[in-house]
């Protein structure tokens, strides 16, 4: 089994899920436990009472631990990831976006040392240049994952310097762009605003870029993470999660809330602070270390 870091959210949630016996339905009380339970992990009020309607409707003739029932009605919920390791052109531009303290800048890293080891030509750009080290930040990821690097330092506005770096991609013939940005709090509109404006200008130099826009999403803030992808969602039209710091959350079903509710891919996980602590999304195991079932 991938290890996602999940296994806080695991024992939480093996420890309050029970066996059930032979030619059984789950009565109220058993079934309110069980919602209780899987709101504490952040799987969201819309899927955890669309999971109770369906436990309320099964009549077993066997007997059954509680979570592979639930296994079996989560996978039916979660649809499968695109395949995250398509170039859609050369360049692909990706967009990492999200609010502050996230993880943007050491998820571009991993991504960044991810594509190298698939022989891909990558160029990190860094168009944060309102955080004073996120400049040397990044630099430091790209040398560490050997890819090229571009910025500037001085607090040029960051339409510009994300501008130039696709330039300099389409000239330097690379695979891949990921370009960095200021975390943003998604409830100040003149922020939410400059990163549209941002999108709009690496079109005027690709016009199908960029080809992805990745939100990255902190695991531990819990419900508040819908709100950040609705509005991310709403003002840049997000293609892909990114979720972070599973490692040290016992709350992992947020991303499938999310996933379900705004109907966006999970790319990947972040499980750690390692340039390999970043693994694919994949579905069915996800839920499997959800629900701690071996």
């Amino acid at each position: 089994m991938i290890d996602f870091g999940l296994a806080k959210t695991g024992r939480f949630l093996a420890g309050r899920l029970p066996l059930v016996g032979r030619f059984f339905r789950l009565d109220e009380k058993t079934l309110e436990e069980i919602e209780e339970t899987l709101i504490q992990t952040d799987l969201g009020l819309t899927l955890t009472e669309i999971l109770i309607e369906r436990l309320r409707k099964i009549d077993r003739q066997e007997t059954a631990r509680l979570n592979e029932i639930l296994r079996e009605e989560l996978s039916g919920l979660i649809q499968t990831t695109a395949n995250i390791n398509a170039i859609h052109a050369k360049p692909t531009i990706i967009l990492i976006v999200g609010v502050n303290g996230t993880g943007k800048t050491t998820t571009i890293g991993k991504l960044s040392a991810r594509y190298k080891a698939r022989n891909q030509r990558v160029l990190i750009c860094a168009a944060d240049t309102f955080r004073a080290a996120a400049y040397e930040q990044l630099r430091i990821w790209a040398e560490r994952s050997g890819v090229e690097f571009i910025g500037n330092p001085q607090g040029k506005d960051p339409s510009s310097v994300a501008f130039d770096a696709t330039r300099a991609a389409q000239a330097r013939k690379m695979d891949i762009l990921l370009v960095d940005t200021a975390g943003r709090l998604h409830t100040k509109s003149n922020l939410m605003e400059e990163l549209a404006k941002l999108k709009r200008v690496i079109a005027k130099v690709i016009p199908d870029a960029p080809h992805e826009v990745w939100l990255v999403l902190d695991a531990t803030v819990g419900q508040n993470g819908i709100l950040q992808a609705r509005e991310f969602q709403k003002k840049v039209g997000i293609t892909g999660l990114i979720l972070t710091k599973l490692d040290g959350t016992a709350k992992g079903g947020i991303a499938l809330a999310i996933h379900h509710e705004l109907n966006i891919p999970i790319r990947f996980l972040g499980t750690g602070e390692k340039l390999n602590d970043l693994v694919e999304f994949e579905p069915q195991e996800y839920i499997r270390s959800l629900l701690e079932i071996e």
